[in-house]
């Protein structure tokens, strides 16, 4: 791995593929830990201030200085060959969001970020949902003359299968996700499947010589990692399989918007052994700070062993 600072953010390279991030937004997700990880253990919390501040939790200034947890919305701009990869599509402008009011209507500098690590709408060549919550596809579709179109005109969007059936408000499917997620159907999936660039796949999916989606199911039916294998070098782009450090501590935290909290504990579980064992980077969705880390084995468990040289946001 090398780091390279040439650009406006840090470039990191593995092997032949070069991995920089495009920044939607960074701060309080407005959720204390108790209500964003339900039922979590107070140790995966107390006594680790230093690793969790100041980049994952911060006080929400109010009179009562309420610890609240602190998110990335961010996008992950991989070149690999003659190709630009984007993971994940952030939250989007002008959705309407009436479960998240945060989320609604936003008008945010997302791709002028893009444009600051060189990439235009019209450069992307595939662009991967990790899952299709809507802080993971909203940026797949833009309002043009009051339509939902594709940003990127030129992308192949990856989408799992399992998500596609999960999602579609045919379905009828039950979700802790609320309703709301009929919306997200309507302006950020279904506009982009009807333009014929939706390719769906389920349980592995090889995007190149270098680039695998993998299921990880747990956080949705659907949730996937993609691993990232050039020259000697492997990484893992683990999505939404975790939201914060305190994760690592205990495996058994799941966040609230986790639909199956056994697997997904399993797969966080597997992930973490298979990482630590390999020494492997692992960069989830929304990590704020340096956000790729290394895990080591600890006990029964795992401790965050160090982070990837990326400037902390």
């Amino acid at each position: 791995m090398t780091t390279t600072t040439t650009s406006p953010a840090p470039t990191l390279t593995f092997g032949d593929v070069t991995v920089t991030r495009a920044v939607e937004s960074v701060g309080s997700i407005g959720m204390t830990p108790d209500q964003f990880f339900p039922g979590t253990d107070p140790a995966a919390w107390e006594g680790h201030e230093e690793m969790l501040r100041p980049h994952f939790l911060e006080d929400d200034g109010d009179s009562t200085m309420r610890s609240t947890s602190r998110v990335a919305m961010q996008t992950w701009v991989l070149r690999s060959g003659s190709r630009t990869i984007l993971v994940d599509a952030g939250v989007g402008n002008d959705k309407d969001r009436p479960d998240v009011p945060g989320w609604s209507h936003l008008r945010t500098g997302f791709l002028d970020g893009l444009a600051a690590v060189g990439v235009r709408p019209e450069d992307v060549d595939v662009v991967v949902n990790t899952h299709l919550h809507a802080d993971h596809v909203g940026w797949n579709t833009s309002l043009v003359d009051g339509t939902w179109v594709p940003t990127f005109p030129n992308a192949q969007y990856l989408m799992p299968v399992e998500d596609l059936a999960f999602w579609d408000p045919a379905a009828g499917s039950r979700t802790i996700m609320g309703p709301g997620a009929h919306t997200v159907w309507a302006d950020s999936i279904l506009p982009v499947i009807a333009a014929g660039q939706v390719t769906s796949w389920s349980g592995a999916h090889r995007i190149d010589d270098a680039l695998t989606l993998e299921a990880a199911p747990g956080h949705t039916p659907g949730a996937s990692i993609l691993r990232l294998r050039s020259g000697a070098d492997e990484v893992l782009f683990v999505g939404d399989t975790l939201h914060s450090p305190a994760q690592v501590v205990d495996v058994h935290t799941s966040s609230c918007f986790d639909e199956d909290t056994v697997t997904a504990h399993a797969t966080r579980d597997r992930l973490f052994g298979e990482a630590a064992d390999k020494g492997l980077l692992m960069f989830p969705a929304h990590f704020a700070g340096p956000s790729g880390f290394r895990v080591e084995r600890r006990g029964d468990g795992f401790a965050v062993r160090d982070w990837a040289p990326l400037t902390a946001i």
